[in-house]
């Protein structure tokens, strides 16, 4: 497919508003490292999620997927900043 249209991504989408949230959030996926489910053909992000949902192999289902974040066991080892504040020596 040399050219995406919005009339060709709607065809899989319910309206134009789902089609900015649905290619949004794949150009997001792409961009942080997962894998592209068609080939690259020099695109951005933005036009290879925008081909994806052309072609139907990404839709509004990917609105309710919940992407568990690498950083969530660091965040609850990282202390309270309270807890810190209050552990620290007073200084005079």
């Amino acid at each position: 497919m040399a050219r995406v249209t919005v009339e060709d991504c709607l065809e899989n989408v319910d309206n134009r508003f789902q089609l900015v949230l649905v290619a949004s959030k794949r150009a997001r996926q792409l961009v942080y490292g997962q894998e592209a489910h068609l080939p690259w053909e020099n695109d951005k992000p933005t036009v290879m999620a925008l081909r994806e949902i052309a072609e139907n192999i990404v839709n509004a289902k990917i609105l309710n997927e919940v992407v568990k974040n690498d950083d969530d066991e660091e965040q609850e080892s990282v202390p309270d900043l309270k807890q810190v504040i209050e552990s620290a020596p007073a200084s005079q």
